[in-house]
């Protein structure tokens, strides 16, 4: 019975329920402009953990996004959109559903993850290119429709890395994190463009993609879980 008592409290371990964290990196737009150049993006987080492995949490996030400046667009549009961006996100990572070994290459690798969310993006074009070269700002007819100022629903969906490190007491508290994000949008305010498909190539969502590296901190109470961590 002592022995059934000690393995069972040894299969399980503790951990905290929340975690919060920062980052940054670079994007890349794919708009209705011809080519997306690189921007920068930073952002915080905050997680709270269903589980070890699997959270719901708030992402917040400013950048710049450009298009159409290093490599110029063929009807001469550009665009540099100075946008802030907060999403709700769902990850869930390996280590709900493996049976790692501590120490093991599973073990290793129980911090990857795949995660969706849905949000909001306030776009705010800083600089953009309203008419054709060729044109006079005066032309109404030949100005590029669209908007500088405007607020679009967005998807971001996830794939990641987290490398956990633990403090003096066993328990996992500290994180570091290498994420991939993909964020499609829902209107055309992403690069201030919003002209008909038949005059461009405007039939796609607007989208950027991201990569950061960023450092998170886990505190608050402790639950248990079935695994060892």
């Amino acid at each position: 019975m002592f022995v059934s008592i000690g393995s069972s409290s040894f299969a399980q371990s503790n951990y905290f329920k929340m975690s919060y964290g920062f980052g940054g990196g670079m994007n890349r737009s794919y708009t209705d402009v011809y080519r997306g150049d690189l921007g920068k993006i930073v952002y915080g987080v905050f997680d709270y953990h269903m589980t070890p492995f699997l959270t719901v949490g708030l992402e917040g996030q400013y950048g710049r996004i450009k298009g159409g400046i290093k490599v110029k667009d063929p009807s001469g549009r550009r665009f540099v959109n100075k946008y802030t961006a907060v999403s709700a996100n769902l990850k869930v990572m390996l280590g709900e559903f493996i049976n790692y070994d501590k120490g093991g290459f599973l073990y290793n690798i129980r911090g990857v993850y795949l995660g969706f969310g849905l949000g909001a993006i306030n776009n705010n074009l800083t600089n953009i290119a309203r008419y054709r070269p060729t044109e006079a700002p005066s032309s109404d007819s030949r100005r590029f429709a669209g908007e500088d100022k405007s607020v679009n629903l967005v998807l971001p969906v996830n794939l990641g890395y987290n490398y956990y490190i633990k403090d003096s007491y066993g328990y996992m508290r500290y994180v570091i994190n290498v994420n991939a994000q993909s964020n499609f949008t829902f209107g055309e305010g992403l690069d201030g463009y919003n002209e008909s498909g038949l005059k461009s190539n405007n039939n796609y969502p607007d989208m950027y993609n991201s990569v950061t590296v960023g450092f998170r901190y886990m505190f608050g109470t402790v639950r248990s879980y079935h695994k060892n961590l």
